[in-house]
This record gives C-alpha cells, structure tokens and sequence, in this order.
C-alpha cells in the first residue's frame, strides 16, 4: 500500500517538467519569431528610405551647375526632343529637358490650342511672381504670328514663358516631363529654372524648333 501511496506523486512531477520544457520552448520560437519580425521590419525601412533619398535626389538634383558669372545669350528648344540648349558665343553649355504644350506637335496658331510655338523670338521680361515659380516671357506672338491669325480670324495667343513647376507642387521635380501639360509655355523643374534665370539676361535669343 505504501508504495502505491509513495508512486502517485512522480507522475505531476513528470509532466511539471515537460510543461516547462513546453514553455521554454515556446518562448525561445516566440523570441525568434519577434527578432525575425524586427529584421523583416529593419530591412523594409532601409529600402524605403534608400528608395525615397535616390528618387528625391533624381527629381531635383542640378547635374553640372552653370558657375556664377556665367551669362548665356541664346537659347534653342527642340521641342520633338524635348530639349532646352543654353548657348553663348555659340558653345552649347548645358541642356535641359522640358515639358511643352499639351498639344506639342505643329506651331501654335490661336489661342487656346495648347500649342509651344516655332520660330525665333526674344527674352523680353520675367516675372518672380509667377504662379509657376519664376518665368521668363518669350516674345510670342511676332508679327509674323499676328499675320496668321489675322487672316483666320483668330487670336494668337500671348504669356508663352518658361517656367517652372505650379506653386505648390514643385516636390513633383523631375517627373512632371512625364506628360506635356502646359497651355503652350516650356517647364522646368524648380531647380532648373532658378539656374536659368540667373544666366539669362533680357534681350536673350529663344530659337524654337519643331
């Protein structure tokens, strides 16, 4: 009787030590699964952020600065390119690209068909207080232009700048030449057209080719 008696108490012992055992296991995977779920989460925040830095960089970064003093005295805009050269003494110094009119192809001929013109016109004022950054007024329409329009009837259109992105949205930097969206003007980023305006005086030639 008394080993009976003296038997029944090993078995809870028994399982108390593999309830334990259960236990330290299971805190040692739920300890991995949490450090796995840490490095997932660490490794997810540095691409991120790698991503972010290398995009923000593309969008706004000024490859090849102009150096102060520079003072460029022509300007030629290829449009099927959607190229802006800045020139002077006929050099090429440096190119841009650009965004046009929502209507890109062919010379503007009235106003409203959200056409870039062709021709050679003038840099004959800027206004700091644009709604698209800073602009510089191209001397659209010549006369020339007038003449078109006159004889069908219409207007011909005026304020054709170079600009940069609408207030308020220049964080879209580099990728709004995406799509042509002006009504006819030639954008830049915010960044390139501050570059431009410090190197362009008034009087600047604006060659616009197709």
């Amino acid at each position: 009787m008394a080993i009976g008696i003296c038997s029944v108490p090993a078995r809870p012992w028994k399982n108390s030590k593999k309830n334990s055992q259960r236990f330290l296991d299971f805190a040692r995977n739920d300890r991995g699964r949490d450090g796995l779920m840490t490095r997932r989460v660490i490794i997810v925040v540095v691409a991120l952020s790698t991503v972010f830095f290398f995009t923000w960089v593309y969008a706004h970064h000024i490859s090849n600065p102009l150096p102060t003093g520079t003072t460029i005295d022509r300007i030629v805009i290829e449009k099927s390119a959607r190229k802006l050269s800045v020139l002077a003494n006929g050099k090429t110094l440096k190119s841009y690209r650009v965004a046009l009119g929502r209507s890109p192809v062919g010379a503007k001929q009235q106003e409203g068909d959200y056409k870039t013109p062709e021709g050679v016109y003038k840099i004959d004022g800027r206004n700091p207080q644009s709604n698209f950054h800073l602009a510089l007024h191209v001397s659209y329409p010549s006369d020339e232009d007038k003449t078109r329009a006159a004889e069908r009837g219409v207007p011909a259109g005026f304020d054709i700048m170079i600009h940069g992105i609408q207030n308020g949205r220049g964080w879209i930097g580099a990728f709004h030449r995406l799509n042509d969206w002006t009504a006819g003007c030639i954008a830049l980023t915010d960044e390139e057209i501050e570059e431009l305006w410090r190197v362009t005086p008034d009087g600047t030639t604006v060659e616009i080719r197709p």
